[in-house]
């Protein structure tokens, strides 16, 4: 993992986040309501650079690359999605950190840099 893919990473989680706390607020109102073109558009923004970020080894589904613009797709299966891009995302970090002395950091191979993260999620619990 190189530096820059820290930034990216963390960039695309904060994302992710937002999206499915703003999706599943709209899910938790009216699940079966499509989601509008406007964040349609954001949403399949985001999805499409976290697929470029993760290569075929960490996205969640081979067979899903974007929401179809033209049969939009309804608040939950919005939810749904993004919620397995989070795990995935979640997933890429635990397998690039490492444990040292009871702190995690990032494992980097372009700096001698120590970036810290809070440890993986499975373990928290």
């Amino acid at each position: 993992m190189k530096r820059a893919d820290v930034d990216e990473l963390e960039k695309l989680m904060g994302q992710f986040k937002s999206i499915h706390a703003e999706v599943s607020a709209l899910a938790k109102k009216s699940p079966n309501d499509a989601v509008n073109s406007f964040k349609i558009k954001f949403i399949n923004t985001t999805v499409a650079n976290c697929n470029k970020f993760f290569g075929q080894n960490y996205k969640p589904f081979e067979y899903f690359d974007v929401f179809d613009i033209d049969d939009v797709p309804s608040n939950s299966d919005v939810t749904f999605i993004i919620s397995q891009y989070i795990e995935s995302l979640e997933k890429y970090r635990a397998d690039n950190i490492k444990n040292n002395l009871g702190r995690w950091y990032f494992v980097l191979e372009d700096t001698k840099e120590e970036i810290q993260t809070a440890q993986p999620v499975k373990l928290q619990k």
